[in-house]
């Protein structure tokens, strides 16, 4: 396999290469089905080419609740095979593809009501493990529990006794979606793809005239540096998620496409303090997390490292799709929803982060986002594009697999789809070092917390990050203002993660963004110098990103003020996008 790291050098090299290549498949959209696209089609042995208008996940994969998941709420729409899908692809996850980065966590669905919640909703729970069954072994996902009352404020101690009557406990499984993302296209370009994020696609190239025309490449505009180019290939993949009526556009209003609707979900992060949860007495069972009903969806309460994470609404956005804003109004929400249940409300003063990010929604004949579908569609409007949305990011890989047979069907000889069994970038040889943090630790003179930490961000490739420090101990500090991050992981995201903005770091690479109550603007300087050698800036770039990123957390903050969507989309839109913007550019992103 080709090297995966994503340096400068191996993104200009790819773009050079990208103006003199017909690729077999060209995938639009760096977000996990596009990158899960990629990674598909070049595991076959097929030329690949990835574009991203901006980052590795910057929409909607790295915005989401960060869960695998089957999906419990689906079997109340009787939605068997979806969930059986889901869990699944939770099992590969856990088992084989990434295993140090999606983790088994257990929840509680408190039980608010007599007899009755604990029938109705115990026989849904039994149903997801008997759906999941033979998937996973009692290790790795064990099956569910109903605990008493007593149990569950055991297990919880911040439930509310007066509102609680018992809990059912259950399993799924937590991933840090961006750096998981970033993995699968790691991966990919491993295999050979080439790879290139700040690469807008501002057009389709087709071949010939009229509506029907074969797509035969794209126009793409460079936004590092303001060049156009253009890429051709047999076939394209455009997984745009909530950009998907872009590509429509594009094709003409003659042309079939896909119909997606955008659903705005905000999530809040707050101290572990903040909420009195845990498990007390059952040896070293993770921190237990809550599943509360509400009458339009469900909230959950994910533990997130010495963090909660409080989500998440479901709500219509018609506004700007790149940075979606969280209002007044999404914050008061969720924090009603989750003080109902507990003993010590949560404030609006202890949330460190916050951020919104959009589903792509298969449109349907309901006006609720909460109910339209979260299955996928593949459609081919035209010869030789492939279009792909809906679904949920457990099951990116399913996507990517039939948006690839389907951009496959008219190449000569394209085996069969192998990912279900590929371990990404860090997952190879994780049973031989996922025990290891102590000795890594010594080793490099290193806390063995801080080693353990790199371990479930990085897996097997932690070597990467230790040789660095190796090389030079101040890369073994902590970050100013985010202890839990070394300076070796700012590096590494510039040297092997394809960053390129100080955004990519704070906000993707690491979560320095929403972990901290400063959310990153006291790391800022310190994380542009380090990126400042490998990138080439100099003083007045460097001070650039920094002003950019302050910029941006402002615009944040002002727009979490801001009492509903249009002012907090006019607020968040104060502040200039850092990547530079190109002539004639579309609106897709990923």
């Amino acid at each position: 396999m080709a090297r995966t790291q994503l340096s400068p050098e191996r993104r200009r090299a790819d773009r050079a290469r990208l103006v003199e290549e017909v690729v077999d498949v060209l995938v639009i959209g760096g977000g996990v089905t596009g990158a899960g696209a990629a990674l598909d089609a070049a595991s076959r042995g097929l030329s690949v080419a990835l574009l991203e208008a901006r980052d590795w996940a910057a929409g909607t994969s790295s915005r989401s609740s960060k869960l695998i998941h089957g999906g419990l709420r689906y079997l109340e729409q009787l939605a068997f095979p979806l969930v059986h899908e889901a869990l699944q692809e939770r099992a590969r996850l856990v088992q084989t593809i990434a295993p140090h980065l999606v983790t088994p966590l257990p929840f509680l669905l408190p039980l608010t009501a007599p007899v009755w919640q604990r029938a109705y909703f115990g026989a849904g729970i039994a149903l997801y493990d008997v759906l999941g069954a033979a998937l996973t072994s009692e290790r790795e996902i064990p099956t569910h529990r109903h605990l008493s009352r007593r149990a569950t404020l055991a297990a919880f101690p911040g439930l509310r006794a007066d509102v609680v009557r018992g809990a059912i406990r259950y399993w799924d499984a937590q991933v840090d979606d961006a750096r998981h993302t970033l993995a699968v296209v790691r991966t990919a370009a491993g295999y050979g793809a080439r790879v290139l994020s700040s690469a807008r696609v501002v057009g389709l190239l087709r071949d010939g005239g009229g509506d029907r025309a074969p797509v035969v490449g794209v126009h793409a505009a460079d936004l590092t540096d303001g060049s156009t180019f253009t890429v051709r290939a047999r076939s394209v993949v455009a997984a745009t998620g909530v950009w998907s009526d872009d590509i429509g556009a594009m094709l003409g209003d003659s042309a079939p496409s896909l119909r997606v609707r955008a659903s705005k979900g905000v999530h809040l992060v707050v101290p572990r303090s903040a909420v009195d949860g845990g498990v007390v007495g059952e040896g070293r069972m993770p921190p237990t997390g809550l599943i509360l009903r509400t009458t339009t969806s469900v909230l959950f309460v994910i533990p997130w490292g010495e963090h909660w994470i409080i989500g998440t609404t479901d709500t219509p956005w018609k506004l700007d799709r790149a940075h979606p804003a969280a209002s007044s109004a999404d914050i008061a929400y969720l924090l009603d929803q989750v003080n109902r249940v507990l003993t010590r409300p949560v404030t609006p003063d202890q949330i460190l982060g916050v951020y919104a990010g959009l589903r792509p929604l298969l449109a349907g004949e309901s006006d609720e986002t909460s109910r339209l579908s979260r299955e996928h569609a593949v459609v081919t409007p035209v010869p030789g594009l492939v279009l792909v949305a809906g679904g949920k990011y457990t099951t990116y890989r399913v996507m990517a697999e039939d948006a690839v047979d389907a951009a496959a069907a008219g190449l000569p000889g394209v085996p069969a789809s192998r990912t279900a069994h590929l371990p990404l970038v860090g997952a190879r040889d994780w049973a031989l070092v996922r025990d290891r943090a102590a000795e890594l630790a010594a080793g490099a003179g290193l806390p063995e917390e801080a080693v353990r930490r790199l371990l479930h961000r990085h897996g097997d490739r932690v070597s990467d990050l230790l040789d660095l420090v190796r090389a030079d101990p101040e890369l073994g500090r902590p970050l100013a203002g985010a202890p839990a991050y070394l300076a070796a992981e700012v590096v590494h995201a510039v040297t092997a993660e394809g960053a390129l903005h100080l955004d990519d770091v704070l906000t993707r690479r690491t979560r320095v963004s929403i972990e901290t109550g400063h959310r990153g603007v006291e790391s800022a300087p310190q994380v542009a110098a380090l990126m400042a050698g490998p990138l080439g800036w100099d003083a007045e770039r460097t001070e650039r990103e920094v002003e950019h990123y302050t910029a941006r957390v402002a615009a944040e903050r002002e727009s979490q003020r801001m009492p509903d969507d249009h002012t907090a989309d006019a607020a968040r839109l104060g502040a200039p996008d850092v990547r530079a913007a190109a002539p004639e550019t579309s609106l897709l992103g990923g």
